[in-house]
């Protein structure tokens, strides 16, 4: 690439940027990529002298955040594209070749969404089709989905047929403009440390396209080693979902209307055929979110999370059908929304966390209905990851099942499932607040889908009751979560350490919003204050940040970065004393507490 006596000019086949490291970059970038969308973005960049636009593009690399990569997609080296895909492929073939023996004979599971991209060409389809070439270019078994699926197919066909990992390009709920890499382990949980680590290092030493093949979207159309496993895979969930179903009778009867969005993306044919394994009528789809759009134009952002600002349409159309319940998946289908028709006026939108708390009674409640020997108790689990509601918890110490919390993110739960079968032990229920709900356990993954049809039985069996799910919450437990957006990393890394510095070196703050911190926990330097020896239970995790406060007054309250957005998210949590049913004396304590944890977010990198 470079000419003998090392002058890069002599070589060039575009005008120099006048940064020879910069050069350098786009020379690679254009000797490697094969798209010509994304080489032509390049050229033009070049061409107009965008040289820091360049430099973002091509002097830096993505790096795995939860279980994966995500990005804008487009030209350069830290965007998805054909060629990072292609590279990311080539360094997963690289690790998994030397973790199993038998790698050739297991394969691997590729599946994708509906996103795409007409500037950059970069499709999920395309996407998966190129990883897939990869993987048939050294002879490797591929089990390629021919259409869209929802996330958890993936881990669901990984168990299912035995194979060494699987590949999800999917960037679920995340603006329009990314995509990215998700990847699970043979177990079918999201992969993690080392795995990640390993994967990463072993793309970092393949990047250069191993030859023709690669690019070859069609080779997956004509390769004997690639089967199609859509419809075994889509027959062996809709079959098994059925053991979530309890009142099948109940639910043909079921009065109630449901209305569901899919977001544009890919739950509507799948959420409808889960309706039917439990004996429900369809629901009635929001006509300008259940066909595939990229551009997800009928919301300001494909995140059902956000709650009733991006339900509109659907809330609409349950008003002139006179639907009670309104279900949402997230593009990808391993996230639920649910709003409930009020009473008087309005609608109720379920957080993540009252949403877990009618689903873990609605599981136990279920289980204990076929198991009402209590020592069959003993081996029951529910899982939680820490930042969410301790609601469960709560239950767990009323009802005698066990209950565990991990870190932040599924890839933690789903790795707990797996160690927990292990043992003979069985996981019922487990959630994150952000809206991911796991009931049972077929797959080690958050499953909107299966939990679309565990909502609608719920609700049809309290409807039966003259309950509705709003009236089933129960408990003492008030929640608030949020957000703020950082682009900014030097400025999100300059207030944690402004946290961890608070009153001077190593000293973090002692009182938040004017009440008493009692306990400290940052996962991210491993230190527990509530300890003897000042450390973390929970795994270190240096990469992202993660600290939580306990206040004297019963708030708990976590600030933490998010492993796949640019977000900084917040947490808090007020869990009543038993005996204390005061609501409003709740949510006092618990505004307090939370407007103490913004304070330290926006202003706490200045003393107070």
């Amino acid at each position: 690439m470079l000419a003998m006596n090392g002058d890069l000019n002599a070589n060039l086949r575009y005008q120099s940027t006048g940064d020879p490291q910069l050069d350098k970059a786009v020379d690679q970038w254009l000797t490697w990529d094969k798209n010509r969308r994304t080489r032509a973005q390049v050229e033009a960049l070049v061409a107009a002298g965008r040289r820091e636009d360049l430099r973002t593009r091509l002097c830096s690399r993505m790096s795995f955040g939860t279980a994966g990569l995500r990005a804008p997609m487009g030209a350069g080296f830290n965007r998805i594209n054909d060629l990072t895909v292609i590279q990311s492929t080539q360094g997963l073939y690289s690790y998994l070749s030397r973790y199993f023996p038998e790698f050739s004979s297991r394969g691997v599971v590729v599946g994708f969404d509906t996103r795409g991209q007409e500037e950059s060409g970069c499709s999920s389809q395309r996407l998966a089709k190129l990883a897939a070439a990869v993987m048939l270019s050294r002879d490797v078994p591929v089990h390629l989905f021919s259409t869209f699926v929802p996330t958890p197919y993936v881990p669901y066909a990984v168990k299912k047929l035995g194979a060494a990992a699987g590949v999800m390009i999917t960037a679920s709920h995340n603006p329009k403009e990314d995509n990215g890499y998700k990847v699970y382990w043979c177990n079918g949980a999201q992969i993690s440390s080392p795995h990640d680590k390993g994967i990463l290092q072993s793309i970092e030493e393949q990047l250069e396209p191993w030859s023709a093949s690669c690019w070859e979207e069609d080779l997956v159309e004509r390769c004997s080693l690639r089967t199609d496993p859509l419809t075994q895979i889509n027959s062996c969930y809709m079959d098994e979902l059925t053991s979530l179903c309890f009142h099948r009778d109940l639910n043909r009867s079921c009065p109630l209307k449901f209305v569901h969005s899919s977001f544009h993306g890919v739950g509507h044919a799948f959420v409808q055929q889960a309706f039917h394994a439990f004996g429900f009528a369809p629901p009635i789809p929001v006509p300008e979110q259940k066909d595939p759009d990229p551009n997800f134009s009928s919301v300001r952002c494909p995140n059902p999370e956000e709650g009733e600002s991006v339900l509109e349409l659907s809330l609409l159309l349950a008003e002139r059908e006179n639907a009670c319940i309104v279900l949402a998946t997230d593009p990808d289908a391993d996230r639920l929304a649910v709003a409930e028709k009020s009473d008087g006026c309005g609608w109720k939108v379920f957080t993540g966390n009252e949403l877990a708390a009618l689903l873990g009674w609605w599981m136990f409640f279920n289980w204990k209905e076929a198991h009402p020997d209590p020592a069959d108790t003993q081996k029951v689990y529910m899982l939680a990851t820490t930042v969410s509601s301790k609601i469960l918890q709560a239950f767990a110490r009323i009802e005698g099942f066990h209950y565990e919390e991990t870190l932040p993110g599924f890839k933690w739960i789903g790795n707990r499932i797996h160690e927990l079968s292990k043992t003979g032990n069985s996981v019922i229920f487990a959630f994150e607040e952000s809206i991911g709900f796991l009931c049972g356990s077929m797959v080690p993954e958050k499953d909107g889908v299966s939990s679309a049809a565990v909502v609608a039985e719920m609700a049809a069996y309290l409807h039966n009751k003259q309950l509705s799910l709003n009236q089933q919450l129960y408990g003492h437990h008030v929640s608030k979560t949020s957000y703020v957006i950082c682009n900014d990393p030097p400025t999100i890394q300059k207030i944690f350490s402004r946290i961890r510095n608070f009153d001077g070196d190593a000293s973090y703050p002692k009182t938040c919003g004017g009440v008493r911190i009692v306990h400290i926990r940052d996962v991210t330097t491993g230190y527990d204050s509530s300890r003897p020896d000042r450390r973390s239970v929970l795994p270190v995790t240096r990469s992202s940040q993660m600290i939580t406060f306990t206040l004297q007054n019963g708030v708990v309250a976590t600030l933490r970065t998010s492993g796949t957005e640019p977000k900084i998210k917040y947490y808090t949590e007020y869990c009543a004393a038993p005996g204390n049913r005061s609501a409003e004396v709740h949510c006092v304590l618990n505004t307090q507490g939370f407007c103490g944890l913004l304070k330290i977010i926006i202003l706490g990198i200045k003393k107070s």
